[in-house]
């Protein structure tokens, strides 16, 4: 990003597999290590939580719950769900739910945990 600004369309991202389901990911710790732009598909993620990164899920689609240090919510489109670090999390669907996922700073892989 040496011109102080990246663009990247959707279309154009790498999609990966994940714990959580399948990521594309326009926006990673590759381009800035200030924040994550992902949208994933999932139906049902590892549980896990991070040290350092903070995340925030905006639902898009589906409808399923989610797990938050052992509290377990109903999840539908139109939701944000803010989650500090230390918070073990995870989320499932039978149909599926695809999700905006922020994280902050930018997620590396030795910051996932899994239990």
């Amino acid at each position: 990003m040496s011109a102080g600004y990246l663009v990247r369309r959707l279309e154009d991202a790498p999609t990966v597999p994940c714990p959580c389901g399948q990521s594309t990911r326009p926006l990673t710790r590759a381009d800035t290590p200030v924040c994550n732009f992902h949208l994933t598909f999932i139906q049902d993620s590892v549980r896990h939580y991070h040290k350092q990164c903070t995340e925030v899920y905006y639902i898009l689609e589906g409808q399923g719950k989610m797990e938050l240090n052992g509290d377990i919510i109903d999840i539908q489109p139109g939701m944000v769900v803010y989650i500090e670090p230390y918070t073990r999390h995870r989320l499932w669907s039978e149909q599926g739910v695809k999700t905006i996922v922020f994280g902050v700073p930018a997620l590396v892989d030795s910051d996932e945990f899994f239990e």
